[in-house]
Parts: structure tokens; sequence; C-alpha cells
């Protein structure tokens, strides 16, 4: 294998970012493969799913909100706890009182990584951390649920809740049960790759079945555009599933037959480069995830804390 730059260190083409409508409520923010965030916005208030990597770039979004209404952004939803998702939200502070959800699982994930998650990340993929020195600090939920949590924007009902590990141990999914839209983390992307780092992969595919049984209408994934039917939602699931199956599945093979991570590694590209190798962020994705795979078929059940050292250890053994 070729010696290649870190992580997405080559990756620097600005992404063309949209604002679609999904109902008279629900808006998704989708950026090519790059982070996606959700808008509802409620009689009297505005929720926001997943808050940017940086306050500068949550500015973005903010302008894009307010292009359709002037309501105030009360409502802040953690996904789940990695930077790229969390770190902008001081930015939606700035517009008022705001309330911070996350589950009980990505508070514990903050307090115990999310420091080293931090800079991990922003040293990984630089350009989805626009200007990160106005970053003051880790976000840190004012609300922590366990399973499930109701809010009524006005008359609108909008759910939190936890399905399942998968992506990490407390994803997160917030779910209009009126009108079936699902915003669902990074635990479903679709035509991107699917970061399974921080993973439980023996248990992701009984959360998204979990999540397929809710029959959502449409659907706004972690990357990818939003899934605008009932079949597109579908799609976007099995792609998921696909994808964490073939890589489990090979790690669990690999470590079987006594291969060493390398080879497994090189096993895996071959199963699945074909199918996914021109996605977005594959190559990012793939040591990444190798590496999660090995450790989770090898026994190690809780996900090892990445750190900058880490990162370039692991990459240096697989890409070097």
């Amino acid at each position: 294998m070729n010696s290649k730059a870190f992580a997405s260190h080559a990756d620097l083409a600005e992404k063309k970012t949209s604002f679609e409508r999904l109902s008279d409520n629900a808006y998704a923010y989708t950026a090519e493969g790059d982070p996606n965030s959700g808008v509802i916005i409620g009689d009297d208030s505005v929720m926001v799913i997943d808050a940017t990597a940086t306050p500068v770039m949550a500015q973005s979004l903010i302008r894009a909100i307010r292009t359709v209404t002037d309501k105030p952004i009360r409502h802040v939803v953690l996904t789940h706890y990695h930077a790229v998702r969390v770190l902008g939200a001081s930015a939606y502070a700035a517009e008022g009182a705001v309330n911070v959800f996350a589950s009980r699982g990505t508070r514990e994930l903050i307090e115990e990584r999310g420091q080293a998650d931090m800079d991990s990340e922003i040293g990984r993929f630089p350009r989805l951390f626009q200007s990160a020195e106005t970053i003051p600090g880790l976000t840190w939920p004012t609300v922590v649920f366990e399973r499930e949590l109701t809010l009524y924007l006005g008359s609108l009902e909008v759910r939190l809740m936890t399905l399942g590990a998968g992506h990490t141990k407390g994803d997160s999914i917030v779910w209009i049960p009126s009108q079936g839209i699902c915003f669902s983390g990074d635990l479903v992307e679709f035509n991107a790759g699917v970061y399974t780092g921080d993973a439980h992969l023996a248990q992701w595919p009984a959360t998204l079945d979990a999540l397929q049984a809710l029959k959502p209408q449409q659907l706004v994934p972690g990357r990818g555009p939003a899934l605008k039917t009932p079949e597109d939602s579908l799609a976007g699931i099995d792609y998921t599933r696909r994808w964490v199956q073939a890589l489990y599945r090979c790690a669990q093979d690999g470590v079987r037959a006594g291969k060493s991570l390398r080879e497994v590694y090189a096993d895996t590209r071959c199963a699945m480069d074909p199918e996914f190798g021109q996605v977005f962020i594959y190559e990012h994705c793939i040591p990444f995830d190798v590496s999660r795979a090995y450790d989770e078929a090898s026994g190690i059940e809780t996900p090892r804390v990445w750190t900058a050292e880490r990162d370039r250890e692991m990459w240096a053994a697989l890409n070097g």
C-alpha cells in the first residue's frame, strides 16, 4: 500500500450546502457528504439537530434558518458526542437561551473522551473545523435523557429517542411522529463513508432494525442527501447495514484465522472496495473502521479512545 496523506488532510475542496424543506416544520441542511444538520420549526421556537463543528460554521446554518423563520432557536440536540457535530453549539447560545439535549450515553462519552476526540478530529480533517480557534471548549448538554424524551414545540410533538448502540453507545434520533420524519445522526449514512471508529458493530444492525420499524417516510442521514421517500429511507438504512455487516464479518473471519490487523485491513478492502470504494470519505474512514472492527472481533467491547497520537500510529501501520 502506498503512503498517502494522513486522514483527510488532502481534502480541501469546499462542499456546496443545501437547505431543503421536508415539510411545513422540517428542513435538512446537507453538504455533499460533509456532516448534515437538521432543523425543526415549531409554533414558537426552533430546534437544531447537530450543531456543526465550529461557531463560525454554525453561522451559515443560522443564516439559512433566518431565510424561513425569525422564531428563536431554543433547542439544540446532539445526536452523539463527536466533535464535528457538537462544537458549534455556542453560536446558538448567542441567539438567546438554549437547551442542549443529549442522551445519558452521549454525556458520559463527552466526560470520558470528549477532549481527546476534539483534538483527534481537528487533526484528522482540518477543513471541517473552519475557524477552530472560535470553539470555546467542549459542548455540555443541559438536559440529559435515558431512553426517550418527548418535547412539544407548541402543538408539534418531537421525540428524542435512543434505539440502541451503533455509531456510538449514545446515539439518538429525532423523530416527528405525525410526519414520519427522522433525523438519524450517524446511525445512518448514505453514499458516504460510514465511520465506525467508536462503534458497537455487533449491536448496530439491531438498532437499524428498530429504526426501520418506525417506517420513516423521510430520513436525514448523518452524511449524504436527504432521503425524501419511504423507499429512499429504507435504502439508506440498508446501505449502512451492508457496510457494518461486511466490515465486521471481515474482522471476525480474520481474527478467527489468526491474522494481523494489517492482513485484515487488506482483506477488508478487497471485500468492500468494489461496492464502497468511490464514496465520499471512504479512504478516510476505512483504516479507523477496520481498527475498531478488529478490536471488537478480538473481544474489546468498549471502543478504545482515539487520541491524535494513536490516530497517526494506526495510519502509519496500515498505510505507511
